[in-house]
Protein backbone atom coordinates (compact mmCIF):
# COMPACT_ATOMS: atom_id res chain seq x y z
CA UNK A 1 0.00 0.00 0.00
CA UNK A 2 0.85 3.42 -0.71
CA UNK A 3 0.61 6.01 1.80
CA UNK A 4 -0.79 9.14 0.09
CA UNK A 5 -2.61 10.44 3.40
CA UNK A 6 -2.56 10.51 6.85
CA UNK A 7 -5.33 8.02 6.97
CA UNK A 8 -3.07 5.66 4.78
CA UNK A 9 -0.21 5.68 6.63
CA UNK A 10 -2.57 4.77 10.02
CA UNK A 11 -4.02 2.30 8.62
CA UNK A 12 -0.74 1.08 7.25
CA UNK A 13 1.34 1.11 10.71
CA UNK A 14 -1.90 -0.06 12.30
CA UNK A 15 -1.34 -3.45 10.31
CA UNK A 16 2.29 -3.35 10.88
CA UNK A 17 1.64 -3.44 14.50
CA UNK A 18 -1.41 -6.31 13.93
CA UNK A 19 0.95 -8.53 12.24
CA UNK A 20 3.69 -7.61 14.93
CA UNK A 21 1.47 -9.06 17.74
CA UNK A 22 0.32 -11.64 16.07
CA UNK A 23 4.02 -12.99 14.99
CA UNK A 24 4.54 -12.13 18.76
CA UNK A 25 1.70 -14.34 19.68
CA UNK A 26 3.44 -17.36 18.07
CA UNK A 27 6.80 -16.73 19.18
CA UNK A 28 6.06 -16.25 22.87
CA UNK A 29 5.72 -19.98 23.79
CA UNK A 30 9.08 -20.73 22.69
CA UNK A 31 10.55 -18.39 24.67
CA UNK A 32 8.42 -19.32 27.50
CA UNK A 33 9.87 -23.07 27.01
CA UNK A 34 13.48 -22.17 26.01
CA UNK A 35 13.77 -20.07 29.72
CA UNK A 36 15.32 -21.40 32.51
CA UNK A 37 14.50 -19.36 35.19
CA UNK A 38 10.20 -20.38 36.75
CA UNK A 39 9.92 -16.10 37.28
CA UNK A 40 10.87 -15.47 33.71
CA UNK A 41 8.57 -18.34 32.26
CA UNK A 42 5.55 -16.91 34.25
CA UNK A 43 6.98 -12.94 32.94
CA UNK A 44 6.54 -14.49 29.62
CA UNK A 45 3.65 -15.99 29.74
CA UNK A 46 1.61 -13.32 31.14
CA UNK A 47 3.05 -10.74 28.00
CA UNK A 48 1.32 -13.59 26.13
CA UNK A 49 -1.65 -12.81 27.79
CA UNK A 50 -1.34 -8.99 26.98
CA UNK A 51 -0.05 -9.04 23.55
CA UNK A 52 -3.25 -11.45 22.32
CA UNK A 53 -5.19 -7.96 24.51
CA UNK A 54 -2.85 -5.55 22.31
CA UNK A 55 -4.15 -7.64 19.41
CA UNK A 56 -7.55 -8.01 20.00
CA UNK A 57 -7.78 -4.15 20.79
CA UNK A 58 -6.09 -3.20 17.32
CA UNK A 59 -9.41 -5.76 15.62
CA UNK A 60 -11.47 -3.53 17.82
CA UNK A 61 -9.73 -0.37 16.16
CA UNK A 62 -10.18 -1.98 12.58
CA UNK A 63 -13.56 -2.44 12.48
CA UNK A 64 -14.59 0.72 13.71
CA UNK A 65 -12.43 1.81 10.97
CA UNK A 66 -13.85 -0.22 8.56
CA UNK A 67 -10.54 -2.05 7.62
CA UNK A 68 -9.01 -4.72 7.11
CA UNK A 69 -6.33 -5.93 9.92
CA UNK A 70 -4.69 -7.82 7.72
CA UNK A 71 -2.71 -6.14 5.08
CA UNK A 72 1.17 -5.92 6.00
CA UNK A 73 3.71 -8.10 7.06
CA UNK A 74 5.96 -6.43 10.01
CA UNK A 75 8.98 -6.83 8.46
CA UNK A 76 10.82 -5.46 11.35
CA UNK A 77 9.06 -7.84 14.33
CA UNK A 78 10.08 -10.90 12.13
CA UNK A 79 14.23 -9.69 12.31
CA UNK A 80 13.48 -9.11 16.07
CA UNK A 81 11.76 -12.51 16.43
CA UNK A 82 14.70 -14.25 14.33
CA UNK A 83 17.08 -12.93 16.55
CA UNK A 84 15.40 -14.23 19.54
CA UNK A 85 15.14 -17.19 17.62
CA UNK A 86 18.66 -17.57 17.46
CA UNK A 87 18.67 -17.11 20.92
CA UNK A 88 16.86 -19.97 22.27
CA UNK A 89 18.51 -22.50 19.15
CA UNK A 90 21.94 -21.59 21.01
CA UNK A 91 22.77 -24.92 23.03
CA UNK A 92 26.06 -24.20 23.72
CA UNK A 93 24.79 -20.74 25.63
CA UNK A 94 24.65 -21.30 29.81
CA UNK A 95 20.65 -21.20 30.74
CA UNK A 96 21.64 -17.72 32.74
CA UNK A 97 23.19 -16.09 30.19
CA UNK A 98 20.49 -17.64 27.92
CA UNK A 99 17.96 -15.94 30.38
CA UNK A 100 19.71 -12.60 30.27
CA UNK A 101 19.87 -12.44 26.30
CA UNK A 102 16.04 -13.57 25.72
CA UNK A 103 15.59 -10.79 28.46
CA UNK A 104 17.24 -8.27 25.97
CA UNK A 105 15.88 -9.44 23.16
CA UNK A 106 12.43 -9.30 24.47
CA UNK A 107 13.15 -5.31 25.35
CA UNK A 108 13.91 -4.58 21.95
CA UNK A 109 10.76 -6.24 20.94
CA UNK A 110 9.48 -3.40 23.46
CA UNK A 111 11.15 -0.88 22.23
CA UNK A 112 10.19 -1.16 18.62
CA UNK A 113 6.38 -1.71 20.10
CA UNK A 114 6.14 1.44 22.47
CA UNK A 115 7.81 3.54 18.57
CA UNK A 116 4.84 1.94 17.40
CA UNK A 117 2.08 2.73 19.16
CA UNK A 118 3.24 6.07 19.73
CA UNK A 119 2.79 7.10 16.20
CA UNK A 120 -0.19 5.30 15.61
CA UNK A 121 -1.77 7.24 19.04
CA UNK A 122 -0.75 10.34 17.57
CA UNK A 123 -2.37 9.30 14.08
CA UNK A 124 -5.36 8.46 15.78
CA UNK A 125 -5.40 12.07 17.97
CA UNK A 126 -4.82 13.65 14.63
CA UNK A 127 -7.33 12.28 12.58
CA UNK A 128 -9.79 12.82 15.59
CA UNK A 129 -10.86 9.50 16.71
CA UNK A 130 -10.88 9.30 20.52
CA UNK A 131 -11.45 5.97 20.93
CA UNK A 132 -8.81 4.49 18.94
CA UNK A 133 -6.41 7.11 20.41
CA UNK A 134 -7.55 6.13 24.06
CA UNK A 135 -7.21 2.04 23.14
CA UNK A 136 -3.78 2.73 21.50
CA UNK A 137 -2.62 4.97 24.38
CA UNK A 138 -4.13 2.49 27.04
CA UNK A 139 -1.63 -0.40 25.19
CA UNK A 140 0.69 1.77 25.09
CA UNK A 141 1.38 2.49 28.79
CA UNK A 142 1.73 -1.45 29.06
CA UNK A 143 3.99 -1.66 26.55
CA UNK A 144 6.07 0.89 28.74
CA UNK A 145 4.98 -0.84 31.88
CA UNK A 146 6.49 -4.04 29.95
CA UNK A 147 9.94 -2.47 29.42
CA UNK A 148 9.92 -0.97 33.18
CA UNK A 149 9.50 -4.77 34.11
CA UNK A 150 11.76 -6.33 31.67
CA UNK A 151 14.36 -3.26 33.15
CA UNK A 152 14.14 -4.91 36.63
CA UNK A 153 14.45 -8.67 35.55
CA UNK A 154 17.76 -7.91 33.41
CA UNK A 155 19.29 -6.85 36.63
CA UNK A 156 18.36 -9.80 38.38
CA UNK A 157 19.36 -11.76 35.58
CA UNK A 158 22.79 -10.04 35.27
CA UNK A 159 23.80 -10.32 38.90
CA UNK A 160 24.89 -14.02 38.88
CA UNK A 161 26.86 -13.24 35.54
CA UNK A 162 28.95 -10.91 37.74
CA UNK A 163 27.28 -7.46 36.23
CA UNK A 164 27.43 -4.29 38.91
CA UNK A 165 24.23 -3.01 38.08
CA UNK A 166 24.10 -0.90 41.47
CA UNK A 167 23.77 2.70 39.69
CA UNK A 168 22.51 3.79 36.36
CA UNK A 169 25.82 4.11 33.65
CA UNK A 170 25.77 7.71 32.23
CA UNK A 171 26.36 9.25 29.09
CA UNK A 172 29.96 9.91 29.94
CA UNK A 173 30.18 6.12 30.59
CA UNK A 174 30.30 5.76 27.24
CA UNK A 175 32.16 8.43 25.62
CA UNK A 176 36.54 7.83 24.85
CA UNK A 177 38.34 10.79 24.24
CA UNK A 178 41.61 10.24 22.33
CA UNK A 179 44.58 10.96 24.92
CA UNK A 180 47.91 12.14 23.40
Amino acid sequence: MKSSSLKDLYVEQLQDLYSAENQLIKALPKMVEAASSDELRTSIEEHLEKTKQHAARLEKIFDRIGEDPKGKKCKGMEGLIKEASEVIEDDEMEEEVKDAAMIAAAQRVEHYEIAGYGCVRTYATLLGDREAAALLEQTLEEEKEADETLKSKYRAAARPLGADLSRQPSAADHLSWPTR
